[in-house]
């Protein structure tokens, strides 16, 4: 039997240096444009009273994300605003069964954009594959139900 290379092969079609830096920059602005504009829809939609479970989500998706970055080091002053969120978001979800509108108070209102401005300003200052490390963190918490992070199901 003929031994086989375990060396890794790249693809003819995968530049690895352009990958590397590609990985080594600041999240790209078309990227986070379309994420920051799902998101602001959302905060636009929940403070209207007009928000869907889809809404809810996506903001549920940001505050945990911006939570494991803030437990892992990255901008940990979010963290406060996380708890505080994650009660409005949970009363929201409360009142959203009983009425079937769902909206925020005042005080989540202020807790949504103030952790969205955090969460932007930790996504725009660290390299795009940390930003997807946290990602990753923050799914495998979720599914492994951790406790790490708040899981608004």
């Amino acid at each position: 039997m003929k031994k086989q290379c375990k060396r890794k092969m790249w693809s003819t079609d995968i530049n690895p240096i352009a990958h590397a830096i590609a990985g080594a920059r600041i999240v790209d602005e078309d990227s986070l444009n379309k994420l920051r504009m799902s998101e602001l829809a959302a905060i636009d939609a929940m403070t209207k009273g007009l928000g869907t479970v889809q809404d809810w989500k996506t903001l549920a998706d940001m505050m945990n994300i911006a939570e494991t970055m803030g437990l892992n080091g990255i901008g940990p002053e979010i963290l406060p605003s996380c708890e505080q969120m994650a009660t409005e978001m949970i009363a929201a979800a409360e009142r959203y069964e009983k009425t079937r509108k769902m909206g925020l108070s005042g005080a989540g209102i202020q807790a949504v954009r103030d952790v969205y401005e955090y969460h932007d300003l930790q996504r725009t200052s660290i390299a795009r594959s940390t930003y997807e490390q946290m990602i990753e963190k923050t799914w495998r918490a979720i599914t492994n139900k951790t406790g790490r992070v708040v899981e608004l199901t």
